[in-house]
């Protein structure tokens, strides 16, 4: 994969596919961040599927951002017609459930995340990226508006609890 970004000490974000040993902080991360910071119910059906990176990895390319070999980000991988692609359409590849650790933020980790995906898109001659977000999603929002990602609000959509969720789709050249 990609090595992206730098902190104030020179050590490196390094992104990469999630490997089986790394499963349970993947989960434990990614339920900490939507679960603590109010994205998502505790002991909601969504919050056993964010924590279930087994199942997710089986149908989905898993990512973690890594730093002095500790993962402090994570986001899923989900090409067109497969079981985790919610928007994707032909000739689109999704990604979802980034999450970076609130200690880890400002490393570089959820920018260089996202700049492997659209690497990804690009070497595999997708046209382009997609992803949904939500409101509250402020700091991932800011990630995505700098990579040129625009609504599609034609495209949004609601969770079965009635939260509005955002389509965001970055063209690719």
């Amino acid at each position: 994969m990609s090595a992206a970004g730098r902190d104030a000490n020179d050590s490196k974000v390094v992104v990469r596919t999630a490997r089986s040993d790394e499963y349970d902080a993947v989960g434990d991360l990614t339920v900490e961040v939507y679960v603590g910071e109010g994205y998502v119910i505790p002991g909601s059906p969504y919050a056993a599927e964010l924590a279930d990176i087994t199942h997710r990895a089986a149908a989905a390319q898993v990512l973690v951002a890594a730093h002095d070999d500790q993962v402090v980000g994570s986001l899923t991988v989900a090409r067109p017609g497969t079981p985790y692609a919610e928007i994707a359409r032909p000739g689109e590849l999704e990604f979802r459930m980034l999450a970076v650790s609130k200690t880890a933020r400002g490393l570089g980790a959820g920018t260089s995340l996202v700049r492997t995906v659209i690497e990804m898109a690009t070497a595999e001659s997708f046209g382009a990226v997609v992803l949904t977000t939500m409101p509250a999603m402020v700091d991932a929002r800011r990630i995505y508006d700098r990579y040129g990602f625009v609504p599609v609000p034609e495209r949004d959509w609601r969770t079965p609890s009635g939260e509005h969720l955002t389509v965001l789709r970055l063209q690719l050249p």
